[in-house]
């Protein structure tokens, strides 16, 4: 499983580094022409992290012949962006441990509180199983409670280290739900 989603990541992102190095070229040609830049002197960073996420999907949509405009949807992969934001920088998150699992409750007020919800749902739904880790999500009044039991004891440890915010990165489902998003394919079960 984890072979087949690096390859499919591999072959998503190989074609933007193509893209990326046209795109390049096409604004150190236009930095010349102005005379602000010369070539070695360009950034290579889109800004903000957001917008490099949706750059970077935009490049791989171009560059796929079989792209149905159609059911592009880069307003979704927008929101989503906006809930990691939120939940990554907003939200307030108290962690206990209870016997041989970890209770996260994430809380926060009313865009942050909505993103909670959609963000901690989601990833209970894609992770719950994988490699023996159990994830219970439920909503709150401020937000969601999430609960992780690990496998064994040594990944207790490594959940302690990781934390809320740490647990919610783990798995390279990421890059393939923003793909999903983008191009109008349903990105949960």
């Amino acid at each position: 499983m984890k072979a087949c989603l690096f390859a499919v990541v591999f072959a998503l992102v190989a074609p933007v580094a193509a893209t990326s190095q046209t795109m390049n070229h096409d604004h150190m040609m236009h930095g010349n022409q102005t005379g602000m830049m010369s070539e070695g002197m360009l950034p290579r960073e889109t800004g903000q992290s957001a917008f490099a996420a949706i750059q970077e999907i935009v490049a791989l949509l171009e560059a796929d012949p079989s792209t149905d405009w159609s059911k592009v949807d880069i307003e979704a992969l927008r929101q989503h962006l906006i809930d990691m934001n939120n939940v990554t920088l907003e939200a307030v998150v108290e962690a206990t441990r209870s016997g041989d699992s970890m209770r996260f409750v994430v809380s926060g007020e009313g865009l942050v509180r909505e993103s909670i919800r959609r963000m901690v749902t989601a990833h209970a739904t894609t992770m719950n199983g994988v490699d023996g880790w159990k994830f219970e999500a439920k909503n709150s009044d401020a937000g969601a409670i999430l609960t992780v039991t690990p496998p064994d004891q040594l990944s207790m440890i490594k959940l302690r280290a990781l934390g809320f915010i740490g647990l919610m990165t783990v798995g390279m489902h990421h890059q393939q739900h923003h793909w999903m998003l983008a191009s109008g394919k349903a990105p949960h079960p």
